[in-house]
Formats: structure tokens, sequence, C-alpha cells
């Protein structure tokens, strides 16, 4: 007996806060039949993720699978694009006081901040 295709969505991932499972939100649009126009609608699906390497912002595609738990019936199947991680505050100046000549530049700002200004 063949099996059949399984239905799969692409979305982007929301939350990655459980262990192995991660929430991705698909979004779609779809003609109103009242309004007549088109409407954009998006739903959150339960997928598990056996790696745990898919990360928060990544495009990703699901695909359905057996019942997993209470709310997953989905799982990973490739990340299709990593999301650009943006550098925390500490990682920024920890770089900048490693280039030469910074240590002057902040000095400067202070000094300029500490002097009262001419009215």
């Amino acid at each position: 007996m063949e099996r059949k295709t399984r239905n799969t969505f692409q979305g982007i991932v929301t939350g990655t806060k459980m262990n192995k499972t991660i929430i991705v939100t698909v979004s779609t649009k779809r003609n109103d039949p009242l309004y007549a126009k088109r409407v954009g609608y998006s739903k959150k699906y339960y997928a598990h993720d056996e790696k745990s390497e898919a990360g928060l912002g990544d495009t990703v595609t699901i695909m359905a699978c057996r019942p997993i738990s209470k709310l997953k019936r989905w799982r990973l199947v490739s990340i299709d694009k990593k999301a650009i991680v943006e550098k925390k505050a500490e990682e920024v100046e920890a770089t900048l006081e490693a280039q030469e000549g910074s240590a002057e530049i902040v000095s400067s700002k202070e000094e300029a901040a500490a002097s009262p200004s001419k009215e």
C-alpha cells in the first residue's frame, strides 16, 4: 500500500521556548466572500524539532505527521532561511572596546556631556 503525500506548510518560527518543539506561524491570503477582498490570515502550528536546530525568526517547512503530543501534529522538514541574529548591546560594546581609539571617542563624548552648555 502506497503512502499518500502529506500536507506541508512554509512559515516563520515564532516560538522556541519548549524542548524539541517550535511554534510556526503560517500566513495565507483568502478572498473574503462578503467584502470581495483578499484578507490575510495566520495560524500557529506546534511542530516537533528533534535536534532543536530552528531559531526564532527562521523560515521553515513543516509536514503533517502522527500525533506526537496533545498539540503537536507537525514535524520540521527543513530550515529554508536562517534569521539574522541581532547582536546584544554588551557584545557591541565589547567589540568597540577591542578596536583602537574607542576609549578616546567615549571619553570625548563624556567630557562634552559633563561640561555645562552656554545658553
